[in-house]
């Protein structure tokens, strides 16, 4: 069965109750906008396409508009998620799972985003490593992927299961390699992202069956959501007098995802953390794993670059400075 112990993991959610509505609150209004969005492109589509005596591929083309209004405006945003939301919902978890005090109310909140801008001065100092720990992993997915293709004895089915369930367990890796940091209290972010790789590595047999069991748990509750949501989306982009079944679905997807986002990931999130934790406690990271990243991955060599000139060049990345005050 699976390392992680529920009871403790749903304790950890309940206890950062605050930070999870606040999550929930920032993923909802994303989807809302997406629903906003979409919608008033598809009224808008509607004139035009009224106008050429086409209302319905105007209302599509609308949608398309729209709806990639609100993705090049969350691309642009991703950073402050993640330094805002992402990263201070990981702080109050560490701090619960070590048995320290967290206050309630809207100071978590606070005391959250106080915690990452003590240990990441800059939001491009998290978003540099974020990327280069999920370039790393990239690395070791194609690789593990090569491997499975060599095994002609495994239907093909099977064998992008097995990978997809690769993918799902490098999803939350690099938020559990933060949370490595967060706990260290260390002074360079880029040297314990080298760390927790390693010893992630070094350990992939236990993590990629703890989540085999998340990427089913996930699928199926998303899948739940879709299935719930879909009814009065079509009923209310009907009215926009669209009637097909395809931005239906697609909204349906991205209600799900923000649902997945907001509730479903931070219960991931936090059982590969709670696993991670008890599984390397104790452990250094091994040197032929090291040599075996290095070999692999451009992107595990730059990390290591980076860890090396932390103490010449304070911010480690190059460029202009940004904070979120």
């Amino acid at each position: 069965m699976w390392d992680f112990k529920t009871g403790q993991v749903m304790s950890a959610l309940l206890k950062t109750k605050e930070f999870v509505i606040f999550r929930f609150l920032i993923y909802m209004g994303i989807t809302l906008a997406y629903i906003i969005g979409t919608g008033a492109g598809a009224g808008i589509g509607y004139l035009f396409g009224k106008v050429g005596d086409n209302s319905q591929t105007g209302v599509f083309y609308g949608m398309v508009g729209g709806f990639s209004v609100i993705s090049g405006i969350l691309y642009f945003v991703r950073e402050y998620l993640l330094y805002m939301v992402k990263a201070g919902h990981i702080a109050v978890i560490v701090k619960h799972l070590d048995n320290e005090p967290i206050p309630g109310g809207k100071g978590q909140i606070e005391y959250a985003q106080k915690i990452v801008k003590e240990r990441f001065k800059e939001s491009t100092i998290l978003f540099g490593v974020d990327q280069i720990i999920k370039g790393v992993l990239k690395t070791f997915n194609r690789i593990f992927s090569g491997l499975m293709s060599f095994l002609p004895f495994l239907p093909q089915g099977l064998v992008k299961f097995v990978n997809g369930v690769v993918n799902m367990s490098l999803t939350y890796v690099d938020e559990v390699i933060l949370a490595y940091y967060i706990k260290n209290n260390s002074e360079n972010p880029w040297e314990d992202a080298r760390k927790a790789l390693i010893l992630y590595a070094q350990n992939y047999k236990v993590f990629l069956k703890n989540a085999l069991f998340l990427t089913i748990i996930t699928w199926l509750l998303s899948l739940v959501v879709i299935i719930i949501v879909f009814g009065p989306l079509a009923g209310l982009i009907g009215l926009t007098g669209y009637s097909g079944g395809f931005w239906p679905f697609v909204l349906a997807v991205v209600t799900a995802w923000g649902i997945k986002a907001a509730l479903i990931d931070p219960f991931a999130m936090t059982a590969l953390m709670q696993v991670f934790f008890k599984v390397t406690e104790g452990q250094d990271p091994n040197p032929e794993w090291e040599a075996k990243l290095e070999k692999g991955s451009k992107k595990f060599v730059e990390l290591k670059s980076k860890a090396i000139n932390w103490g010449r060049n304070k911010f480690g990345m190059d460029g202009g400075k940004k904070t979120f005050e």
